[in-house]
């Protein structure tokens, strides 16, 4: 197979979603007919010994939610898929948003009861930031739902992004009775012997063949019809649009129960793009003609504990990846041999020999790379755009318990930072001796607290600061000299770039009016 044939094969995407929309569970159905997997676990089901395939730190198994993204690829119909599962936790990390920079499209997951959710919204904003495809799958049609209408508006007004239902349901809950494919014209009723398993049986009647009423009952026909005369009033599929990120194609089903679950990955992979150019300052880098080119979105230390490893992510923008090979650290100004190659189902790892523009990589790092960094086998150097930094929501003073392990704790502290998990900042007169950290969601102090004790061996203690608000110095002012606010605090990041801290929402508005020059940027740059 050619370089070309390769790379238009691979489709690269994201799955979001609000705590308990069903994500994970989705997740596995794909895997489940990828035949990645075998049986799909509910992560209901974390009180016995399985676990959602998705989830390998210790804290994800004792709570049964994903805190951290996981990078995981299947065969199916034809394509190499790569997912990107990232936690829907409103407490978890801007892990979920950086990932969502080395994703091609997203698969948007919304509970068919609640619709769309606060965590949908965030995570919705950053896609349209991108400008990538989404897709969506209203799920937990099993159980009793919202007007289908209804769920459809709430997409249009709270997200702002018009909507093409692909398919359309037939009920929901006891009375749902399978889903009327509107380009087929068929009405498609399935029976699964279970949670765990693909349906035995899926049956497709057309809509005019009088078996179609008796196999939905009359009421459930009657309704359909109703609904199909709204339908035509309702915008058309335009694939230009979805590609440009402004038309989402929508799926019913239930992932639970496999509910239409083939059909929305049969579809999704027709209509999602494959792996496209990639800016890198004034060149786009084409994913076919240019040479091997990567950029690191994720790093991961202890994912094996008892091997202390440390593994960096990479998004493969542009040609072949051969182990082995040496490439160009463009930020490290070095040439480097990459080795230990993986690529990843959860925490179990399988050696890679090649991979392709649209794949998604683990290589051991040995202390070397920082999200955002850019790898390369052209010699004309360039650096792809850089990651932007979230805004960390929620900040805490750290405090060392036992003094004695003061070169355990400054590591934990800065590998855990260096991942993106958490952010830490100094003050600016101060050297490391206190340490403020920031983070996007408050469970992910929980989460710092819990991985210093039980991959360092170190206890910590939190003292909750009353800062919501930072902005980043980007104009040549010398902090020092910055007339502010009482709730104001000056501290550097972890590359010694200066920036605010705010108490209140009106106080950087308020510094800014009195310091004429001055920049503040809300967003740093992983550069």
């Amino acid at each position: 197979m050619s370089l070309r044939e390769e790379i238009e094969k691979r489709r690269t995407f994201a799955i979001i979603s609000h705590p308990d929309a069903g994500k994970t569970t989705l997740t596995e159905k794909f895997l489940l007919y990828g035949g990645a997997i075998n049986l799909a676990g509910s992560v209901k089901g974390r009180k016995t010994a399985r676990h959602a395939v998705s989830d390998w730190m210790e804290i994800e198994k004792e709570r049964g939610i994903s805190v951290t993204s996981s990078v995981l690829q299947f065969q199916y119909d034809g394509k190499c898929v790569n997912i990107l599962d990232t936690p829907g936790h409103q407490d978890f990390s801007e892990d979920t948003y950086r990932t969502l920079m080395a994703a091609d499209s997203a698969v948007m997951v919304i509970d068919a009861s609640k619709g769309v959710e606060a965590q949908t919204i965030k995570l919705f904003k950053v896609c349209v930031m991108r400008h990538i495809p989404i897709f969506t799958f209203i799920n937990k049609l099993d159980r009793e739902a919202k007007d289908p209408f209804e769920l459809l508006d709430d997409i249009e007004h709270v997200l702002g992004i018009a909507t093409c239902p692909v398919n359309w349901p037939l009920g929901s809950g006891k009375s749902f009775k399978g889903i009327y494919e509107r380009d087929k014209k068929c009405i498609t009723t399935f029976k699964a012997e279970g949670a765990g398993q693909r349906e035995i049986a899926s049956t497709s009647i057309p809509l005019e063949d009088p078996a179609a009423r008796e196999a939905v009952g009359g009421p459930a026909m009657n309704q359909l019809q109703e609904d199909l005369e709204l339908l035509d009033a309702l915008a058309e599929m335009d694939e230009e649009a979805v590609l440009a990120g402004n038309l989402s194609p929508v799926f019913f089903g239930s992932a639970l129960t496999n509910f239409g679950v083939q059909i929305f990955l049969e579809h999704f992979l027709k209509m999602a793009p494959g792996p496209g150019p990639h800016k890198a300052g004034d060149r786009v880098i084409d994913p076919v003609e240019a040479p091997f080119s990567a950029f690191v979105f994720k790093i991961q230390a202890n994912m094996n504990k008892a091997h202390r490893d440390r593994i960096a992510f990479m998004r493969i923008c542009s040609g072949r990846y051969e182990a082995g090979m040496e490439v160009n650290h463009v930020q490290g100004a070095r040439k480097i041999r990459l080795t230990q190659s993986t690529q990843m189902m959860a925490q179990e790892r399988t050696i890679v020999e090649e991979a392709y523009a649209g794949d998604i990589i683990g290589v051991f790092d040995p202390g070397i790379f920082s999200i955002g960094d850019t790898l390369t086998l052209d010699e004309n150097l360039f650096s792809f755009e850089g990651i932007p930094t979230f805004a960390p929501e929620h900040f805490a003073r750290l405090r060392q318990v036992d003094t004695m392990k003061r070169k355990q704790f400054l590591k934990g502290v800065m590998q855990i930072a260096q991942e993106g998990a958490i952010q830490i900042f100094q003050e600016m007169r101060g050297g490391m001796e206190e340490i403020i950290v920031g983070v996007v969601g408050v469970l992910q102090f929980d989460v710092l607290m819990f991985r210093l004790k039980n991959e360092y061996n170190v206890e910590a203690g939190l003292d909750m600061l009353p800062y919501e608000y930072i902005r980043w110095i980007v104009s040549n002012t010398d902090p020092a000299s910055i007339s502010g606010t009482s709730d104001m605090k000056c501290v550097t990041d972890l590359k010694g770039r200066p920036l605010l801290l705010f108490a209140n929402s009106w106080s950087p508005g308020m510094v800014l009016d009195r310091n004429p020059g001055l920049i503040l940027e809300e967003f740093g740059r992983n550069t």
